[in-house]
């Protein structure tokens, strides 16, 4: 009898641990789109960049979640960056930017017709479209209206139009960033909607 419990004891500590393991290597494939076999350098190097995009989609399209999400897919990537050190992956991967469709010709914007509409700082009222099926949100900048942008060197002036309240703004771009065009502060709040961070029906167009 005392040995039937030995053995008995023995064979459900070896469950336990098996289905512990098999539940973390669940939980790991939901969270990183790894699996059993993850360890290949390959798999390992999509799951990386597929996390790391996600992050800077979040960063260039923040809401009311993204901060948590972000630290839970950082989490991931930390994770994710031990398991290729440990199989002696060394490929240098890189965030997928997305390819911005061929801009297609649009009516060109008003520039403004509501109350409060941003008046143009004296460039052209129109120019080339570009950033085709782009958001635009903001990056915190205590700073005189400006943009930056990831696309678009130092020095470009884009027109940023927001065709849900047709108020438009042209600004220079100042700073890098990893999105086709933000908005500082000050810039966005003259054509934000209330309570609105991000501008989904939008027009930008290359001044010069």
């Amino acid at each position: 009898m005392y040995g039937w419990d030995v053995r008995s004891g023995r064979a459900r500590k070896v469950f336990i641990g098996v289905a512990a393991a098999a539940l973390l290597g669940g939980g790991l494939a939901v969270g990183t789109g790894l699996g059993n076999a993850g360890e290949n350098c390959a798999g390992l190097d999509t799951a990386l960049r597929n996390n790391l995009s996600f992050i800077a989609d979040q960063r260039a399209n923040p809401d009311a979640l993204s901060a948590d999400r972000i630290a839970n897919r950082q989490a991931v990537v930390d994770l994710i960056q031990q398991r290729r050190a440990a199989a002696g992956c060394t490929a240098d991967v890189q965030v997928d930017v997305p390819v911005a469709a061929p801009a297609t010709p649009q009516p060109a914007p008003t520039g403004g017709t509501g109350t409060g509409a941003a008046p143009d700082t004296g460039a052209p009222a129109t120019g080339e479209v570009v950033c085709a099926g782009s958001t635009v949100t903001l990056f915190n900048e205590d700073a005189a209206p400006a943009a930056s942008s990831g696309t678009f060197p130092i020095g470009t002036v884009l027109k940023v139009t927001n065709l849900d309240n047709d108020r438009s703004i042209t600004v220079m771009v100042t700073s890098p960033s990893a999105s086709c065009v933000l908005l500082n502060d000050a810039a966005f709040e003259q054509v934000r909607e209330p309570g609105k961070f991000v501008i989904r029906r939008v027009v930008v167009e290359r001044i010069r």
